[in-house]
């Protein structure tokens, strides 16, 4: 990869609650080895710990707002920026971060009218080993599920380990995590180190030995259907098998402290595992986590993104929103070596090269300058179940590759 005055933008996120950033400092270095410049946008890494002059000495230059919407050639973020921000943009120019395009249709509308080129990187077909060196998705799952058990772990009035005193003996916490996907697998396996009996269920029975492996037990429900799909990834149930799950888990919920939910479906409401029903046949004192709380809903009734809820029964239920931003240092480097990735894949000789047959951007790639007027952009906006990659593996009921 080779550039003679291509530059790289980085965004300042404007999401609420996004902490952040798309590049690092040790990610600009590489990118200015390749030959590429980088412009930041001023305050863009402070809430990630990473300071103005860190990227001045890793090459960067720092520039304002409307100097870096005017002069950026790629420019790369977390989550979509906002409207107005992108009126600013101009044809020819790109941008690339975790757009989320089934949830964002104006976003995406916008783009096409203006000649945007836009990259979706949570449209990646995570199947291609290699696309692994791009994979948001999974990178920052990982960081959600560990929070998620600290999250828990504070939140329960109890201990986690089997604890023997002078008092008497306290015995471990029981801990079900819902869906074996990463962000899963990352809770179950925090929350086993912090001492819990964990067990994991999925609805994919191949996924059990992925839980056994981490020395958690698996749930097996003998009345849920097999939710086993193509390539991997867990096929969407009917709602005859979705109603027939909620009652086979309503049945086993009320045996464990902790329940942490991880299924989540790009852009469509998240499938209901935890009903109000099983809320109120857990003790008083038990703690639920939602990792899939957001604008269209949660796995759990009655959770709220960002939100902690104590029931009148005692048992606490924590809407966890973007856990990955309450992490920002680490999850952000993380991210950025994605970025970088995707930048080597993208970026040849001084232009962004959209290569047709290359499957990972036919596949992420969602606007190009000419392509399709504002209105026909927006109506084939890829969603969930169209197009490649955009099933993930913490989709339908907690997917794993």
């Amino acid at each position: 990869m080779t550039s003679t005055s291509f530059y790289i933008g980085v965004l300042k996120e404007s999401a609420p609650g996004e902490r952040r950033v798309a590049l690092v400092p040790e990610t600009v270095s590489r990118l200015r080895t390749a030959g590429l410049d980088v412009l930041v946008e001023r305050g863009a890494g402070r809430q990630a710990h990473y300071p103005d002059e860190a990227y001045a000495d890793a090459g960067a230059v720092i520039v304002d707002a409307a100097g870096l919407d005017h002069r950026a050639d790629l420019l790369v973020c977390v989550q979509p920026p906002d409207a107005g921000r992108v009126a600013g943009l101009h044809t020819g120019q790109a941008l690339l971060g975790l757009l989320a395009p089934a949830a964002n249709p104006e976003l995406i509308g916008a783009c096409a009218r203006l000649g945007v080129t836009a990259v979706s990187l949570d449209l990646l077909p995570r199947t291609l080993s290699r696309a692994q060196s791009m994979d948001a998705l999974t990178s920052q799952a990982g960081f959600a599920g560990y929070r998620a058990a600290l999250l828990a772990a504070a939140a329960y009035e109890r201990f986690l380990p089997l604890m023997m005193t002078a008092a008497g003996t306290a015995p471990p916490a029981q801990v079900l995590v819902l869906g074996a996907g990463v962000a899963g697998l990352s809770a179950l396996g925090t929350a086993r180190r912090l001492g819990a009996v964990v067990t994991g269920y999925d609805i994919r029975p191949e996924t059990a030995d992925e839980v056994r492996s981490i020395g958690a037990r698996f749930l097996r429900l003998t009345d849920a259907a097999d939710g086993s799909g193509s390539g991997g990834y867990a096929r969407a149930l009917s709602q005859r098998e979705r109603e027939a799950q909620q009652a086979a888990l309503q049945e086993r919920i009320g045996g464990f402290d902790i329940v942490i939910s991880t299924a989540q479906v790009p852009g469509r409401r998240p499938p209901v595992l935890v009903t109000r029903d099983a809320l109120k046949a857990m003790r008083p004192g038990s703690v639920v986590v939602d990792l899939a709380a957001g604008p269209f809903g949660g796995n759990v009734e009655g959770s709220e993104p960002d939100r902690t809820i104590v029931l009148e029964d005692g048992v606490t239920v924590i809407g966890a929103g973007n856990l990955p931003a309450s992490m920002a240092a680490g999850a952000s480097a993380a991210y950025a070596r994605n970025i970088a990735a995707m930048v080597n894949l993208l970026v040849s000789n001084g232009a962004v090269r959209l290569d047709p047959e290359d499957e990972i951007l036919r596949a992420v790639v969602v606007t190009r300058p000419g392509d399709r007027p504002e209105s026909e952009a927006a109506a084939a906006t890829p969603g969930p179940e169209t197009g490649a990659g955009t099933i993930t593996e913490t989709d339908t009921e907690g997917a794993a590759r």
